[in-house]
């Protein structure tokens, strides 16, 4: 078995031992993928770390440990274009709002299909939902744009410090500043509680707002 064992320091007791065995896992893929650049103690406390991010608001827990290997990927990526250890040099958009689960998906999703691998973007919230916003899910489907495959999740230190754009929706005060990053506020609707209809306007007024950021970055749209 070439399983990293699990730092006693990260250990977490109120696991299953599937759960145990899963983040084992998830562990030995992040050391495979992060070999040189960050040790088993980082990798490991950005995991476990990650894994509580979620466990007090999941309502299905046997994709937990999924989640917290995918969001602990995205970290340690930030990190390592933090710490000067990775020079990709493509530019980083975060889009942030206040429970990740409509608006910042939305715009996400049309900057992940519009950029392409020219540009990264991620998405986090202040508060975190426990899922997508459906209709703001059915809204980009008409589009043809899926975004099922993402996840509510919050912003972390080193996910703001490696963006180079930051995109607030309507989180107020509680959006994080650091120097030398670019701040645009979009004034948008939260699509909470509203219907299709009323969904539209405003994933259409979110594409057009993408399309003229993906302009100025000089990164013409696919």
């Amino acid at each position: 078995m070439s399983d990293i064992p699990l730092a006693p320091t990260h250990t977490r007791h109120d696991l299953t031992i599937d759960q145990q065995l899963a983040l084992k896992t998830a562990a030995t893929h992040l050391q495979r993928e992060f070999d040189g650049t960050f040790g088993v103690e980082t990798i490991e406390r950005f995991l476990h770390s990650s894994y509580g991010q979620f466990a007090g608001r999941a309502t299905v827990i046997n994709y937990l440990p999924l989640l917290a290997e995918r969001f602990a990927r995205q970290r340690l990526h930030a990190l390592a274009r933090v710490e000067g250890k990775a020079h990709t040099g493509t530019p980083t958009v975060l889009f942030l709002c206040t429970h990740n689960a409509g608006r910042s998906q939305m715009a996400l999703g049309f900057f992940t299909h519009l950029a392409g691998n020219r540009a990264v973007a991620w998405s986090g919230g202040r508060e975190p939902g426990e899922e997508i916003n459906s209709v703001a899910v059915e809204a980009m489907a008409e589009v043809g744009i899926d975004i099922t495959g993402e996840f509510p999740k919050p912003w972390t230190e080193e996910i703001i410090q490696a963006a180079d754009v930051v995109i607030t929706m309507g989180c107020g005060d509680a959006c994080p500043l650091y120097p030398g990053r670019r701040y645009e506020e979009w004034d948008l609707d939260d699509p909470a509680e509203l219907d299709l209809t009323a969904v539209r306007p405003i994933r259409d007024e979110i594409e057009t707002r993408v399309r003229h950021l993906l302009a100025e970055l000089d990164l013409p749209a696919n």
